[in-house]
């Protein structure tokens, strides 16, 4: 979440939306809102209980929540004015992302492609919450027709009949752009549903709009162009990262442009009037793709990157791509763009016997192949090719100026100032300035917890301020940030508001060290236990962690009570005992027998001590 200002007052939101009304110069708190989400629907939250804040619009403050809704609160007192549900609560939709507002209309999208859902943006009226339009992103099933033309074209890129079963994804569940003058709303979509496109779209196509930037007239949701960065998307390929409105002469022309460095590791500069492809290189190591064909603006692909049917292909960027949403920012005094840039492999490969269903994770990636190494040294290799960095990229030129080398990947979203000055925090729990010409560190605070929030910056009373939420969290920090340590500590997230000559400090960290639980013995069949270790890539991994080790955001299941009785674990995984906390049931995916074997590999991590100690010193330098 990134805070909004105005007025010396601060607005922010907070895990499980809670929302926040803050003195901008003292702190303290002047109200708080709690929308009592209904955390069941954090089982359909691809990527942590995250949310991106709020947006702000005369004296109305506006936020969504995990489970739909869309809510208008008074600016002075945090109450309620309308509260309304933008999703069909039956299919597994989440909101996780900040409404807009553009002449009086409140823009939201929402998440879900990963379980099953048809993805689109709607548009409320900013003062009754009448919903006043609504753009799909791909297609329904043809026997229903079709919404607009736009979805009718759409439809003759897809193949089969399993993208209108599967939802076929498409959701809009972060970034928006606004250009005021030529009156246009971008919006930047997702992935599809499933990834893989052979399950998707037997037979190819580009699936039309995934991966896409689309401009819409903002008052009727009228489709005006699209630009797609990675057609007929196979690897996760999002396009929902977020895009930067700058003019440049190009060609001696002034041009309007809209950039964006999507997941697909190619940096795009499009004419934001026609959507016209300029140029595009890529910012990061990319080997699915030889390079953008300057002709037609489509990626010239390296044929063995497309798995579906092929061997298994080691791939970078993988999923987490080579930039995820956390914000880049653009410098007009520099003309440079900051990108917090990062290596994150994967190897994909066909799930054999891959069946859609609703509710869980659609990939139809044979996620069996993602396992991570127990060997220490070959874990440090490992952790030697997950890279990140803060990355300055000459839009114009398409190539780096200078670059920052992180600890790892997943670092915060940067703020350029007209200073010249370049703020990001870091997984590794810090805080920093750089000198926006050439990277030089003028500043550095530890944060004692990883940061992936972007920061801002404002003046109260004349004195300037730069304020960050800190927090570990979201996708990398759940699946790999406990086998791949940053120094973060979890559960200590806090705005951190600083200015020019302050010394306060943070208090001391205590150190939570759980207590080992009781382990039942591992005394299962090889058959069972890998069996175990597949599910739980597949089912668990994305919250639990790879091996088992928790990054501290959820409970380390190595350490869990339930881990020693048998029945307590069937009652929780497959009995959703804890789902009012956001533990999804199971119960409806596998059966008891399939928990067993989770838990059996669950218990032979526990049991061959691979614990924070044994990964801190696994991938240490020293």
């Amino acid at each position: 979440v990134t805070p909004i200002v105005a007025d010396g007052v601060m607005y922010v939101t907070a895990t499980w939306n809670m929302g926040h009304a803050l003195d901008a110069n003292t702190g303290e708190r002047l109200w708080s809102f709690d929308p009592e989400v209904d955390r069941r629907r954090a089982a359909y939250l691809c990527c942590d209980a995250v949310n991106r804040g709020v947006a702000l619009w005369e004296d109305l403050v506006f936020t969504g929540t995990i489970g739909g809704r869309l809510i208008a609160l008074n600016k002075d007192t945090g109450v309620p004015l309308w509260d309304i549900n933008t999703v069909d609560l039956e299919k597994p939709y989440t909101i996780t992302g900040a409404p807009r507002v553009i002449n009086g209309l409140v823009m939201i999208g929402n998440g879900g492609a990963e379980y099953g859902v048809r993805g689109y943006i709607s548009a409320y009226d900013a003062l009754t919450g009448d919903q006043k339009w609504r753009f799909y992103t791909v297609p329904g099933n043809p026997v229903d027709g079709f919404e607009n033309a736009a979805m009718a074209r759409a439809a003759e890129t897809w193949k089969g009949d399993i993208w209108h079963i599967a939802g076929g994804g498409g959701t809009v569940w972060d970034s928006m752009a606004y250009d005021p003058d030529l009156n246009l709303l971008y919006i930047g979509v997702g992935n599809g549903s499933p990834w893989n496109q052979e399950k998707r779209s037997p037979g190819g196509g580009d699936n039309l709009y995934l991966s896409s930037i689309v401009a819409l007239r903002p008052d009727t949701g009228e489709y005006v162009w699209h630009y797609q960065t990675t057609p007929g998307d196979t690897w996760d390929y999002t396009a929902t990262q977020h895009m930067i409105l700058a003019d440049f002469e190009i060609g001696g022309i002034l041009r309007k442009v809209i950039m964006q460095a999507p997941k697909n590791g190619f940096f795009y500069v499009l004419d934001r009037e026609t959507g016209e492809f300029l140029s595009a290189s890529n910012f990061v190591p990319v080997n699915w793709a030889t390079h953008i064909d300057p002709e037609t603006g489509r990626p010239v692909e390296i044929e063995a990157a497309r798995w579906p049917g092929k061997n298994p292909y080691p791939q970078l960027p993988g999923p987490h791509g080579g930039h995820n949403w956390h914000p880049m920012a653009f410098s007009p005094e520099t003309g440079l763009v900051y990108i917090p840039a990062q290596e994150v492999p994967l190897i994909y490969g066909d799930e054999k016997e891959y069946q859609y269903q609703e509710g869980v994770w659609n990939t139809g990636a044979d996620f069996g192949l993602l396992g991570l190494p127990t060997d220490a040294v070959q874990l440090k290799a490992v952790k030697a090719m997950l890279k990140g960095r803060l990355l300055a990229w000459d839009p114009l030129a398409q190539e780096a100026r200078w670059s920052v080398e992180h600890n790892g990947p997943w670092n915060g979203g940067v703020l350029a100032t007209a200073g010249n000055l370049v703020f990001q925090g870091t997984a590794d729990a810090h805080f920093a300035a750089y000198d926006a010409m050439n990277g030089a560190e003028l500043w550095r605070f530890f944060s004692q917890t990883g940061i992936v929030a972007a920061p801002v910056s404002y003046a109260v009373d004349g004195e300037q301020y730069v304020a960050v939420a800190s927090g570990w969290g979201g996708s990398y920090a759940l699946s790999l940030g406990g086998v791949m340590p940053t120094g973060s500590q979890a559960q200590l997230g806090r705005i951190l508001v600083f200015k020019l000559g302050s010394s306060d400090q943070l208090p001391d960290v205590v150190p939570q060290i759980p207590a080992q639980q009781a382990l039942p013995d591992v005394d299962v069949s090889d058959e069972m236990l890998q069996r175990g270790h597949v599910t739980f890539l597949k089912r668990c991994v994305v919250c639990h962690g790879e091996q088992a080790q928790s990054s501290g955001l959820v409970p380390n299941l190595k350490y869990s009570g339930a881990l020693a009785d048998k029945q307590l674990w069937s009652d929780i995984v497959v009995g959703g005992m804890l789902a009012n906390e956001g533990m999804p049931n199971f119960g409806g995916i596998f059966d008891a027998e399939t928990a067993e074997a989770i838990r059996a590999y669950v218990a032979q991590m526990a049991k061959n001590n691979l614990d924070d100690a044994f990964y801190r010193n696994a991938i240490s330098d020293d």
